[in-house]
């Protein structure tokens, strides 16, 4: 049984597959306190593997699933991502904050490390390789973020309601990528579109 915040389809909002359908699996907790953080994760129902995939294949036609959180490596093991594999037969990405050792079998790694902010400093990022690195960004030392492997860098700038807070950390992060072109602009499309 695992404890799911909640299932949808959408679109992802941000990084490499932005604008492609995608069925969300956001599972609840977090060992991680971001004081940013805008996701509800502690509620949910306590699921089978066979309610979740029966749920996600409500939307045959999609061809990625976002495991997502709170933290989603909480609740998954290698056992766990190969049924729903071939329970959904969907191309299975993850979003972790790169805390916890995550099993084989997952197709995508988004790692969005948050060591840098208040609250995420709780637990030390383990993880050092992914397909993509998503920073959060509010004006912090990129360079503490040489280590990991990816194959794409994102920075995102941090969503805040003030609304001219938000501007200020949206303008800092593109003036990081054009100085740090290894980086590209992820921003979350999500929001702009009014859309989950």
């Amino acid at each position: 049984m695992v404890k799911v915040n909640e299932i949808f389809c959408s679109l992802q909002g941000e990084g490499y597959h932005t604008g492609t359908a995608s069925v969300f699996v956001r599972l609840s907790s977090c060992n991680l306190r971001c004081h940013f953080c805008d996701t509800h994760h502690e509620q949910g129902t306590m699921m089978s593997l066979q309610q979740i995939a029966d749920t996600v294949n409500q939307w045959p036609n999609v061809p990625l699933l976002v495991l997502t959180g709170g933290e989603p490596s909480l609740w998954i093991d290698e056992a766990f991502i190969a049924s729903l594999k071939s329970l959904t037969g969907k191309y299975i990405a993850i979003e972790t904050n790169g805390t916890r050792p995550l099993p084989r079998g997952i197709d995508w790694i988004t790692f969005s490390p948050k060591t840098a902010f208040t609250g995420g400093d709780l637990v030390p990022t383990i993880l050092t390789q992914c397909d993509e690195l998503k920073v959060v960004y509010t004006g912090q030392d990129l360079s503490q973020y040489d280590y990991i492997e990816a194959k794409h860098r994102y920075l995102q700038p941090c969503y805040v309601d003030n609304p001219d807070e938000r501007q200020h950390n949206l303008q800092a992060c593109v003036e990081a990528v054009l100085s740090h072109p290894t980086w590209r602009l992820s921003l979350q499309t999500h929001r702009i579109l009014g859309i989950r």
